[in-house]
């Protein structure tokens, strides 16, 4: 029997044959592998499209304030233009232009389907040639050099000076030029940047603090006038105070602008003669110079000092020509204080609401009818935020404020126009139906258990929710907020309606009494990227300052992001395995 059993286990088993129905195949569709390949195909297309974008972006932007050569062209005519070579395309030129080609040009464009590249130079010297850019076709070109002694000159004002150094002279007498990096050139350009800063310190600072009291006396008079009349004896002696402040104040406004006189005389000694490639001159004070390098002559070191120079003025600076050179600080400054403005405004007032929709308020029609209009708010187009926030802040609530509090003033508005305030509460408007929905997702993901503990333990329902449910649904309250702010910070479209301004040449915080302006127009970011690309003089010249303002404007949104969202990782982790 063993050697049977032995024999039957060794023994292999015959294949049993299967019929056509125990075999099985499963379709496709039932195991959702294509819709899993359309899935992952649609994410993979859209994480491809968004490095693209950013890629664009930041190759564009980072590069933007690189300093470029200077090429001389020659053209055939014997036109000669100098400047930046900017960017280069192909394009088909008309048939009379080809046909005055040369042989050799003719077959090249014929070999090349009737196209031809050109090259778009940025000349500068707007002031002499009333163009920035001009485009050189390559059959025109017929001598490119690139001499060490041309140089690119940034000005305070008409842009960019392509050129040489002619001569300067300090005090009112000739010097002698060597080059631009001469000690005695340095010094004579930074003494009169130094008096030029001066001379803006005064007039913002000193003169602008007597202009402001001065105006302040004047409304003061006016408000004495409103309540009691021109012929009442407070009106008197409101008057007399005001003559008597206003010549203490005419004392001290003739100190300072007998001082920012002499400044200025200083600087109109210290002049520099410019002289374009064709030979005529432009003579500009030294004051009116922002930077000067040999473009064709720097060392890596000197590049670097150019590049990050220009940051900093970026950085720190105010916009000019037209916001398409110089900084973008007012702009930085307004998004940074809107955006803080928004979330201060939008978090409590969404959280609250959430709260009392999930905790508070009996369920039935009246509730899901507020929850289906809250959602059905965030489909609302932005601009009509806009219209709201401008008629019903600023006409109805703002002339209401001046009415009230600022009589004297009108028919000019403080709060009845356009300002930072209005612009931060119409943007909490516009992101507080996200918030509201996460707070209420995030409430409701708090295990029922928790709630019930603690009322078992006889803690009311508020301390539940203070001490239990809120601190647990904070991380994704924090995730509404932080959707909110991304929102509220990239938005263009209302804030042209209730505050935003191309400049703004005073910021909403400074050392006037009460310090904070809440009633100014600012500036933004995204509205600045809007100005430079589409409503610059020069479109050309504003390409740049639209890549790079973007590069500032995704990096402003991700460091405040990125904020919350550290807070909001240390929440989770520190509620972690919390639960009952």
């Amino acid at each position: 029997m063993m050697s049977a059993i032995t024999q039957t286990i060794a023994t292999p088993t015959e294949a049993v044959p299967m019929s056509r129905t125990t075999i099985r195949r499963t379709d496709l569709r039932a195991r959702g592998e294509p819709a899993l390949w359309s899935l992952g195909g649609a994410l993979a297309l859209g994480v491809i499209m968004i490095i693209g974008f950013l890629v664009l972006v930041f190759a564009n932007g980072i590069v933007t304030f690189i300093p470029k050569p200077l090429a001389v062209v020659t053209e055939t005519d014997g036109t000669v233009t100098a400047g930046e070579p900017f960017r280069s395309e192909l394009y088909k030129p008309s048939p009379e232009i080809i046909a005055s080609l040369s042989p050799e040009w003719r077959e090249r464009v014929k070999a090349e389907n009737g196209y031809v590249s050109r090259t778009l130079y940025r000349t500068g010297n707007f002031d002499i040639y009333g163009e920035d850019f001009r485009w050189v076709p390559a059959f025109q070109a017929a001598k490119i050099e690139h001499p060490k002694n041309l140089s690119f000159f940034e000005r305070m004002e008409w842009g960019p000076f392509v050129g040489t150094v002619k001569s300067f002279k300090v005090g009112g007498a000739e010097q002698a030029f060597t080059s631009l990096s001469d000690p005695k050139f340095i010094q004579v350009h930074d003494e009169s940047r130094a008096r030029a800063e001066e001379i803006r310190a005064i007039e913002r600072g000193k003169i602008g603090h007597i202009n402001h009291e001065l105006e302040t006396e004047r409304l003061d008079l006016r408000k004495v006038e409103l309540e009691h009349g021109r012929n009442s004896a407070e009106y008197k002696a409101a008057q007399d105070r005001l003559t008597a402040r206003a010549a203490e104040l005419q004392v001290d406004y003739d100190k300072f602008s007998a001082e920012v006189q002499k400044l200025r005389e200083m600087n109109a000694g210290n002049t520099l003669t410019l002289a374009e490639v064709g030979g005529r001159e432009k003579t500009i004070e030294f004051s009116a110079l922002v930077r000067a390098y040999a473009a064709n002559d720097l060392s890596l070191l000197q590049t670097l000092g150019v590049y990050f120079s220009r940051w900093g003025e970026f950085l720190a600076d105010e916009p000019r020509e037209a916001n398409t050179e110089g900084g973008v600080f007012p702009a930085i400054f307004g998004t940074f204080a809107m955006t803080l403005l928004m979330v201060i405004v939008v978090a409590p007032f969404g959280i609250i609401t959430a709260l009392y929709l999930r905790e508070y308020a009996k369920q039935g029609k009246l509730v899901s009818f507020v929850r289906i209009s809250v959602n059905n708010l965030a489909g609302v187009p932005s601009i009509v935020y806009g219209v709201f926030g401008l008629g019903f802040f600023a006409y109805v609530l703002g002339g209401s404020i001046d009415a009230l509090f600022y009589p004297e003033r009108l028919p000019n508005p403080t709060f009845g126009t356009g300002g930072l305030m209005w612009a931060s509460l119409t943007l909490a408007l516009l992101t507080v139906p996200v918030v509201i929905v996460a707070t209420e997702e995030a409430l409701a993901a708090v295990p029922r258990s928790m709630r019930e503990g603690s009322l078992a333990c006889g803690a009311s329902k508020w301390q539940t929710i203070r001490y239990i449910v809120l601190p647990r649904a904070m991380p994704g309250i924090l995730t509404g907020v932080i959707l909110a702010m991304a929102r509220g910070a990239g938005e263009v479209a209302p804030l042209m309606l209730v505050g935003v301004v191309k400049l703004a040449p005073e910021l909403p915080v400074d050392g006037l009494f009460p310090f904070v302006h809440l009633e100014r127009s600012f500036m933004h970011l995204g509205f600045h990227i809007f100005d430079v690309g589409f409503q610059s003089r020069n479109a050309e010249a504003g390409k740049p300052m639209v890549f790079v303002t973007t590069v500032l404007l995704i990096a402003l949104v991700t460091f405040v992001n990125a904020t919350a969202i550290i807070v909001r990782n240390r929440l989770k982790k520190k509620f972690a395995g919390s639960q009952f």
